[in-house]
């Protein structure tokens, strides 16, 4: 009945040429959310261009790690023991995912998970853009009362059986996303698409202990398996805004949005490591944006350009880290 309703009310005459050719909607559960944790099921509902779904795929994964929040998703050790490692099921996941835009609820959550086991895995994941549909119910005007993928799914009258399920996520958002996609074609609405940088380059730190060497995971206290990660504060006083053309100098504050190449903490230790002061959020004291996106609408950009903050890419900021001027009387 939904598909009926849906087709009725958004069947332009003809789809809009720049949108793309296909999607592959991605629900993945995991172990938590620190950049240490491991994706544990993943499943994808594939839709052509015009939204209709073509398949779907869903599998767990052995994270070689504590399962963490099992009061949420609900997969113990136990289960998790005999599934493949995420190695193993790379080349089917690749096969969903080649060649169209992955979709997904908090899109850049999901995308870095996938992109973390990939690098992992010493391959590369073979998505280009991502779209968000809490962007995408922005950008429609949707009257949700909070960006809950419950809600999005109540709005289009979609029944959610098992959430935190990963195929039932997924299907509960293509089944949501399918009409907001016509909806957006009616009306000629941009999509929000947002470019996606594989990464280079990981290292992993440790992590929590492996499937087998904790008992009693599943009554640990929520909250307990989010990682938290304090960098020393730099030693030396901000001198100013970085000048283009010229060279960092230690002290100064950086920030960062965005993909990157390469592992974004990895890419902040460095800078760490140079004498720089790593910024989680952008102010007038910043010295520098790195992003590798300056025309994104992310919060960082919109400030560095009411700010007047310089901002360089990636690739630029790797050539200046190679020459940092020491701090005033070092």
């Amino acid at each position: 009945m939904l598909e009926d309703l849906t087709t009725a009310a958004f069947s332009p005459t003809s789809w809009p040429t720049a949108y793309p050719k296909g999607y592959a909607v991605v629900d993945v559960e995991t172990t938590g959310l620190a950049r240490d944790d491991r994706i544990i099921s993943a499943a994808v509902y594939r839709l052509d261009a015009r939204g209709e779904v073509e398949d779907h795929w869903y599998t767990m994964v052995n994270p070689e790690r504590d399962p963490g929040p099992v009061w949420i998703h609900g997969l113990t050790s136990e289960a998790l023991e005999g599934a493949p490692l995420f190695q193993d099921i790379a080349e089917e996941f690749t096969a969903r995912l080649a060649g169209r835009v992955l979709v997904a609820h908090n899109a850049v959550f999901d995308w870095q998970m996938i992109a973390r086991e990939y690098a992992r895995a010493e391959r590369e994941a073979p998505v280009r853009q991502r779209l968000c549909t809490i962007a995408l119910s922005k950008e429609l005007g949707l009257p949700l009362p909070n960006h809950k993928l419950e809600s999005l799914a109540a709005h289009f009258g979609v029944v959610q059986r098992r959430a935190h399920h990963a195929l039932d996520d997924a299907r509960v958002l293509a089944e949501a996303f399918r009409p907001s996609l016509k909806a957006a074609a009616a009306s000629g609405v941009r999509l929000p698409l947002h470019e996606c940088r594989p990464l280079t380059e990981w290292s992993d730190r440790p992590a929590a202990p492996r499937i087998g060497q904790q008992a009693g995971y599943g009554g640990s206290r929520p909250g307990s398996w989010r990682p938290s990660r304090k960098r020393p504060a730099c030693p030396y006083p901000n001198p100013g805004r970085y000048a283009p053309g010229g060279r960092l100098k230690q002290g100064m504050r950086v920030a960062f949005s965005g993909d990157t190449s390469v592992e974004r903490e990895l890419l902040e230790d460095r800078a760490t490591e140079a004498g720089l002061h790593v910024a989680s959020s952008l102010s007038r004291l910043t010295s520098l944006l790195v992003t590798n996106d300056p025309e994104s609408g992310t919060s960082k950009v919109v400030k560095a350009r009411q700010f007047g903050t310089p901002v360089v890419d990636e690739a630029a900021f790797g050539q200046l880290l190679a020459d940092v001027e020491p701090a005033s009387g070092e």
